[in-house]
């Protein structure tokens, strides 16, 4: 057997170890399918490659100085030898959608994300390997025919006619072998839907035809959301279920002419030819979302999600197939800031929010190198002496032209840009190093906490070692430090967050549940974790001394959580009836812009000191009185005492 018939795998990254970190990740699939792999550290070298031998599949760098990967999968597929060979792209940039059309322009066959998914990367190459094996296959057959052609040409008449059903034979299962490797180079290999590459085909056959017929088309890009949740928490397997189960309820919805196609991950599109109103698209779009709403069932796991779905119209929104994905995918994205499980059509104005989005990103970004984000601090007042009990630390961005930010201005896009676990930590290292300098300068009892609010992708983010590292780096005791988790985040997965809680319960920092009241959890559910403090929420404080219903809620919250060991702190107290409710009540702490809006860290120290001495006093003042009476009681007789007093 000759040596370049074995299949090959190159590899092409500038860097050293990214080139030995994916060889290595091949090695057991090497091992298992028989293939060789080989390196190259330039887009150069790789071409040099090319000319001795060819490759199965070409996983290719993006970034890489001199030739980078466009340019070289460009060339690759301009030498007649290797225009067929696939090509891989690896990047980091997930949400750089023109640098990845711009890759599929260059014919990339697929893209892989670092850092990479081992089972993955290891999936997609097997399949071109094996494509590969059955191509050498298939030309070896094809050799053979043609040397017992040749052979016929000189043998006896007699024998011409079972020569001749032989051949036939051969031509039939090669024919069957050539169909089974197009399917699997136009098919997805886990749904059976169309590949990225003939959807690009089907869709510029459709704007050719509806050129020529001066009709229409759409595209609906369609995102699981939330499918990441199930990745990490049920598993891959489990995952790929589901997108199975999301094809085939795609294929249910549409017609038999329309084209279902994956892109990749959790990314869908579905393309509408001979349309006569757009009124049909949103009810199609209407229809996958209802769909999708639906349960999914995977094996003991009862799963739900929804889908944003995007839309771009021939030719109103696109002359051919990138510029109508990108746009439809744009839409695809509003979809999901108007609150997911739904539909939007493309609209010039997404073009101009994109750039805004990719500028603010980058501003996000310099913004956490060039330190431009700092904690404001609101004070969490004891219901009863009128003190300072603990602050809530509420990350600020003092951005060059817009001046102070709150986080609602910049939390959506924190957490869209997967910068939201890195502004996070931010957060929780500058709140342990407050609380140590207030420590250190003698001011900061042992009962004052610092709260500091965790979003769920902090929270399955290793968080518990997190804080261990954050503590120790600070040397503080983690009784300074509290925990703000929403009622959410406990409802989606309770067994889920209890296992996580549990483990950050271990580390001593206390933990509050935000915004009770809103989430419908139960004080019930609640005993079971390891919940220290409720914040009651806003909602049900804004009305209590004049809603009858709502007193009586606050008043069983109060009292239940009192039953089970919980602290109670009331949020957005704003007047004085608020107060005196919550004081009645038994309630222990309460903040809001009755007693102080959100202070930087040098104003707070100060009205610090002033509550305390405040406090003070107040306890001297109650101190004498008791005495006063106890002096008062000693004489006799009692109407005398009580004249005296």
């Amino acid at each position: 057997m000759d040596p370049r018939d074995k299949p090959a795998v190159l590899v092409v990254n500038d860097n050293e170890i990214s080139l030995s970190a994916v060889s290595a990740l091949l090695e057991g699939a090497a091992t298992r399918q028989a293939f060789t792999i080989m390196t190259a550290n330039s887009g150069e070298q790789a071409l040099r490659r090319l000319l001795v031998r060819e490759f199965a599949v070409i996983l290719l760098d993006v970034n890489m100085p001199g030739l980078d990967g466009f340019e070289t999968a460009r060339l690759i597929h301009g030498r007649p030898r290797s225009a067929a060979t696939p090509i891989i792209f690896l990047t980091a940039h997930r949400s750089d959608e023109f640098d990845r059309i711009k890759g599929y322009e260059a014919g990339a066959a697929d893209y892989l994300f670092t850092p990479l998914v081992p089972q993955v990367l290891q999936a997609k190459v097997s399949v071109f390997v094996e494509l590969f094996r059955k191509r050498r296959e298939l030309e070896r057959e094809a050799a053979s025919l043609a040397a017992l052609n040749r052979e016929l040409q000189v043998q006896r008449l007699e024998d011409l006619e079972r020569a001749n059903a032989a051949l036939q034979t051969e031509v039939v299962e090669r024919r069957a072998a050539e169909q089974l490797a197009h399917e699997l180079a136009i098919r997805d290999t886990l749904t059976g839907l169309f590949n990225r590459r003939s959807l690009n085909e089907r869709i510029e056959h459709a704007i050719a035809t509806a050129e020529r017929q001066k009709g229409r088309l759409a595209l609906l890009f369609l995102d699981l959301d939330r499918f990441k949740y199930v990745n990490d928490s049920l598993g891959h397997d489990k995952g790929d279920e589901l997108l199975k189960q999301v094809a085939a309820r795609l294929r249910a919805v549409v017609r038999e002419s329309d084209s279902v196609a994956r892109l990749g991950g959790d990314e869908f599109v579905v393309l509408l030819e001979n349309l006569h109103d757009l009124e049909d698209v949103a009810e199609v779009a209407t229809k996958i979302c209802s769909a999708l709403a639906r349960p999914f069932e995977l094996a003991r796991s009862t799963v739900k999600v929804s889908a944003s779905v995007g839309v771009g119209v021939f030719p109103e929104d696109g002359a051919n197939a990138s510029v109508l994905m990108k746009n439809a995918d744009l839409a695809m994205y509003e979809a999901k800031h108007q609150g997911r499980n739904g539909h939007q059509f493309y609209r010039e104005e997404l073009n101009r929010r994109l750039l805004e989005r990719i500028r603010h990103e980058r501003e996000l970004q310099l913004a956490l190198e060039n330190d431009e984000f700092e904690l404001y601090y609101q004070p969490k007042v004891d219901v009863v002496r009128g003190t300072i009990a603990g602050v809530e630390a509420l990350l600020r961005w003092r951005h060059p032209q817009l001046g102070l930010l709150s986080a609602d201005r910049f939390m959506s896009l924190a957490e869209e840009t997967g910068m939201l676990v890195p502004l996070s930590e931010w957060a929780l290292r500058a709140a342990c190093r407050q609380a140590r300098d207030w420590r250190d300068a003698g001011w900061l009892g042992e009962p004052l906490r610092i709260a500091v609010n965790v979003a769920e992708p902090q929270v399955y983010s290793a968080l518990p070692d997190t804080l261990g590292r954050l503590l120790d780096e600070c040397e503080l005791s983690p009784t300074y430090l509290e925990l703000e988790i929403t009622e959410t985040l406990l409802m989606r997965d309770v067994d889920r967050a209890a296992t996580v809680l549990a483990e950050i319960g271990e580390t001593g920092v206390s933990i509050a549940v935000d915004d009770f009241g809103t989430g419908y959890s139960s004080l019930a559910m609640l005993k079971a974790l390891p919940i220290h403090i409720l914040k009651i929420d806003q909602s049900f404080v804004r009305d209590l001394p004049f809603d009858r219903d709502t007193h009586a809620i606050v008043t069983a919250i109060v009292q239940m959580a009192h039953a089970i060991g919980l602290k109670v702190i009331a949020e957005g107290v704003e007047g004085e009836a608020q107060l005196e409710t919550l004081r009645a009540l038994g309630c222990d702490e309460y903040q809001g812009y009755l007693f102080s809006k959100p202070l930087p860290a040098s104003e707070l120290a100060a009205r610090f000191k002033a509550t305390v001495e405040a406090g003070d006093r107040a306890l001297r003042a109650s101190a004498d009185h008791e005495n006063q009476q106890l002096l008062c009681g000693a004489d006799r007789p009692a109407a005398r005492a009580m004249k005296q007093c």
